[in-house]
């Protein structure tokens, strides 16, 4: 009975594993589709379904739920104001994993220059909201980091993961 019980419970966790990365891919995949890097200048680009100050909330408390580390927020379009220029609705997000983001630094210390993340909210002549970052294969290429490929996997499916947060209603 015992032993059958084992099996159950390990059937269940293998399971729920399965289930766990199939979410994960899907996640993925969707969030691919409404995220896009301009191949040449490395920027990706996500427009919010929510404005910009939900956009901000949300994404400071997945970075939260995450236990990232969260750095600064750096709101530019106030520190514009301060100096008597206008400008549309724009904030950067600073926030990492040492853990991971160091990594890219040790493979090159000039890719400290990049990390850690920074996120930019900001808003169009339309209204429209956007979260922008600069595409992890292109700090690669940019730093020529050859020996990180599933470091900037992760950090490409961190940061999608966490925008996705602002794309739905």
């Amino acid at each position: 009975m015992n032993r059958r019980r084992t099996m159950t419970r390990h059937l269940t966790n293998r399971f729920a594993n399965f289930l766990v990365s199939l979410s994960l891919v899907f996640l993925m995949t969707s969030v691919a589709s409404t995220a896009r890097a301009d191949s040449d200048d490395g920027i990706v680009r996500v427009k919010s379904a929510v404005p910009m100050a939900e956009a901000i909330t949300r994404i400071k408390a997945n970075i939260a739920s995450k236990g990232i580390k969260f750095f600064s927020e750096i709101d530019q379009s106030k520190l514009a104001a301060d100096a008597g220029i206008k400008l549309r609705p724009s904030t950067l997000l600073v926030f990492g994993n040492p853990p991971l983001g160091t990594q890219f630094i040790t493979s090159n210390p000039n890719a400290g220059l990049d990390w850690p993340v920074r996120l930019l909210l900001t808003q169009d002549d339309n209204r429209d909201v956007w979260a922008i970052w600069t595409d992890f294969d292109w700090i690669a290429r940019r730093h020529n980091i050859r020996d990180r490929a599933a470091q900037f996997a992760m950090a490409t499916m961190v940061v999608k993961s966490i925008t996705s947060t602002v794309t739905a209603k």
